[in-house]
């Protein structure tokens, strides 16, 4: 018997690369679409799980990305990238700033104790593609970071339940060297996640 399509909905926060993201997940066989982040909680799918796309520039600060919030309460994993990835941070209690020192285009970043299950099969130190002016520069409580770069302590985070997982770069780009890795770990995570009918 054919197991059912998974289905993980893109939230579409104005990001450049957010159909990227979509095309990602229908090449690895999940039925997906891209949303608008201010559709409401109770006209969402019945999902396995969803992704908090990137933004336009100082969105993941203003803090401006529609019912957002509300998607974080959902029992299903979540991966938020880049503003994605920031407003998750802020919504648990953590913080994002100006970087210091910006990124754009191939950076190295170094894996933190194997980098989680988001992380899996894939090398300790790897290459990424980044696109950034802001950052996570606090921690929220009940989350490890499990990536960093020179130039950025947090780019990538994961909460203790292995629900809620941030990355400050972009693994839906080519340049990302486990990309489609990363995308087949999260797609596996919800998989293997109960969901709550």
């Amino acid at each position: 018997m054919e197991s059912r399509k998974l289905i993980i909905d893109v939230v579409d926060n104005g990001g450049q690369w957010t159909h990227r993201e979509w095309r990602m997940l229908r090449y690895l066989g999940v039925d997906t679409q891209i949303i608008e982040n201010t559709t409401p909680v109770s006209e969402l799918r019945q999902l396995d799980g969803l992704i908090l796309s990137g933004g336009a520039a100082r969105i993941g600060l203003s803090g401006d990305l529609g019912n957002c919030s509300e998607f974080l309460e959902l029992d299903i994993p979540i991966l938020g990238i880049c503003a994605g990835h920031q407003f998750m941070a802020r919504h648990y209690g953590g913080d994002a700033r100006e970087s210091p020192q910006p990124e754009f285009g191939a950076m190295k970043i170094q894996l933190v104790n194997g980098g989680g299950a988001i992380f899996a099969n894939t090398a300790e130190m790897q290459t990424v593609w980044e696109s950034h002016n802001d950052e996570v520069h606090i921690l929220p409580s009940g989350f490890t970071i499990t990536a960093y770069s020179e130039s950025c302590e947090i780019q990538a985070m994961e909460n203790r339940d292995g629900t809620r997982f941030g990355l400050q770069f972009h693994p839906e780009v080519n340049d990302s060297e486990f990309g489609k890795e990363i995308f087949e770990n999260f797609v596996n995570l919800c998989r293997n996640s109960e969901r709550v009918e």
